[in-house]
C-alpha cells in the first residue's frame, strides 16, 4: 500500500501520559516509541522531541478531554489529524498503549484516518459556553423537582395550580414558607398576575403541613436555583460577546421555523460557519447524527436506526423540529405529516431535523435567508412526477401526447 506521510507520528493519549510512537520511512528508515507525562513541560517535550524527527503529520484518538491540550501545544507546528477511537480500532487480542500508538501511526502513513471537525478555537470557545448554559438549565430544572418533591412531602398543592413553581407568584410564597408564613390566605395574596384570578384553589393548595425542616430544604434549592441563575446571566453575557463577529450569521438561522435564538446560538457553535468543512450537507447530517447509520448484510437493510453523535447539536434540533412543525402552512409541517402517516411521529421529526439542518448549511454558506417551499411543496411535486411517469408510459405505447394546461 502506498505510504502518503514518510514521517509521521501517533499519539496514544491519556489522562497523564502521552504515548508516542514515531513513523519514518525516509532516510534513515526508522521507528521509535516514547512516553511524555501530559503536563505542560512533557508536552513541550513531546514537540521538541517530534520536531528533531522531522515529523509533518501527527494523528491522535479523540478521548474524552484528554486531547485538547496535547492539540493546543501542537497546534502551528505540524498537520494535526483527530481520529475517532471507533474508526481506528486495533486488532483484539493486541491492545497495549505502545501497540496503539503504532497502529495510528501506520494507518496514518498509508491515509487510513478520516480527520473529525474541530472547530477553530473562537468556535470551541462559544462551544464551550452554550454547553455550560444548557447544564446550568439542566441543574435548575432537577432544583426545581426537588422543590416539588419537598412541596409533596409538606402536602402542598402549589404546582397543581401554578404552571411554574418558581415562577414570580411560586417564588413569593415560597420565600413566605422559608420566612414561617403558614396562613394559605396570606399566602395565597402573594399571587401575580393571572394567578390572582385562582385564588381559591391557591388557598386550597396551600393548606398543608410544613415543618422546620421543610423549610430548610426549600431555602436551601432556592439559594442553589438564584445562583444558577446569576451564573447563567454572566454565561449569557460571555455568549453574547463570543457572538458579536458572527451575530448576523447567528441571526440568519433564526428565520427557520421553530428556531430560537438560543437553538441558533447552539447551531453557530456546533458546526460553526465556515461550511467547507463539509463537502455537501449530506456529510454534515450524517456528523450529526440525523441520519440511518450504514448496517446492510447479504442485499438486506439490517437496522435504519440512526447512527450514535454527539448530543448536543442532536437533541437541540429535534426540540427545534418538535416547534417547527407546529408552525401551519410550512414546508416543514407538510413533510412532517407526510412521513408520520407512513413511518410515526418520531421518525418524522428526525427527518424535520434533518431537514432544517440542510437548511442552514446553505444558509450559512451562501449568506441568504430561509425561503419556505410551502405547504404545497409536495402536492405540486407528486403532480408534476405523475404527469411525467403517464406521458412516458403513453411514450412507450406509440403515443404522442401533447399537453394542454387547463384554465383554473
Amino acid at each position: 500500500m502506498e505510504i502518503l506521510y514518510p514521517r509521521c507520528a501517533g499519539l496514544d493519549v491519556h489522562k497523564e501520559t502521552v504515548v508516542a510512537c514515531v513513523r519514518c520511512v525516509s532516510e534513515p528508515p526508522h521507528s521509535e516509541v516514547r512516553t511524555f507525562s501530559t503536563m505542560t513541560s512533557g508536552l513541550l517535550e513531546l514537540n521538541q522531541w517530534l520536531e528533531s524527527h522531522r515529523c509533518t503529520h501527527v494523528a491522535m484518538e479523540a478521548t474524552g478531554v484528554y486531547w485538547k491540550p496535547v492539540w493546543h501545544v501542537l497546534e502551528g507546528n505540524f498537520e494535526l489529524v483527530l481520529a475517532n477511537a471507533q474508526h481506528i480500532r486495533n486488532v483484539p487480542g493486541r491492545k497495549t498503549d505502545v501497540n496503539d500508538a503504532m497502529w495510528i501511526a501506520d494507518l496514518l502513513a498509508h491515509g487510513l484516518i478520516r480527520s473529525s471537525f474541530v472547530p477553530p478555537a473562537p468556535i470551541q470557545e462559544l462551544r464551550d459556553l452554550t454547553r455550560t448554559r444548557k447544564q446550568l438549565v439542566r441543574e435548575m430544572s432537577q432544583h426545581t423537582l426537588r422543590i416539588q418533591k419537598v412541596l409533596e412531602d409538606a402536602n402542598i398543592k402549589l404546582d397543581s395550580v401554578l404552571s411554574s413553581v418558581v415562577g414570580k407568584s411560586g417564588r413569593a410564597m415560597l420565600k413566605a414558607l422559608v420566612d414561617g408564613e403558614d396562613d394559605p390566605e396570606r399566602l395565597a395574596d402573594l399571587a401575580q398576575g393571572h394567578a390572582r384570578k385562582k385564588h381559591a384553589a391557591l388557598v386550597e393548595a396551600l393548606r398543608g403541613r410544613v415543618t422546620k425542616h421543610h423549610r430548610s430544604m426549600l431555602k436551601l434549592h432556592m439559594q442553589m436555583i438564584d445562583a444558577i441563575e446569576s451564573a447563567l446571566r454572566e454565561v449569557d453575557g460571555h455568549v453574547g460577546k463570543a457572538l458579536e463577529p458572527i451575530q448576523a450569521c447567528a441571526h440568519l438561522l433564526t428565520t427557520i421555523p421553530g428556531v430560537s435564538d438560543i437553538v441558533a446560538n447552539v447551531i453557530v457553535a456546533e458546526i460553526g460557519i465556515d461550511m467547507s468543512r463539509f463537502p455537501t450537507p449530506g456529510h454534515l447530517i450524517s456528523w450529526a447524527g440525523l441520519c440511518p447509520r450504514n448496517d446492510e448484510s447479504a442485499g438486506k437493510r439490517r437496522s435504519t436506526r440512526t447512527r450514535k453523535s454527539g448530543t448536543w447539536l442532536k437533541t437541540n434540533l429535534v426540540t427545534a423540529a418538535w416547534s417547527a412543525v407546529r408552525v401551519k402552512a410550512t414546508y416543514l409541517r407538510a413533510q412532517f405529516l407526510r412521513i408520520k402517516s407512513r413511518r410515526g411521529a418520531k421518525k418524522a421529526v428526525m427527518a424535520v431535523a434533518a431537514s432544517m439542518l440542510q437548511a442552514a448549511f446553505f444558509m450559512l454558506r451562501d449568506g441568504v435567508e430561509y425561503r419556505d417551499l410551502g405547504s404545497e411543496h409536495f402536492e405540486r411535486r407528486d403532480k408534476t412526477k405523475a404527469i411525467g411517469r403517464l406521458i412516458r408510459r403513453l411514450g412507450d405505447l406509440g403515443c404522442q401526447v401533447e399537453i394542454k394546461a387547463t384554465a383554473a
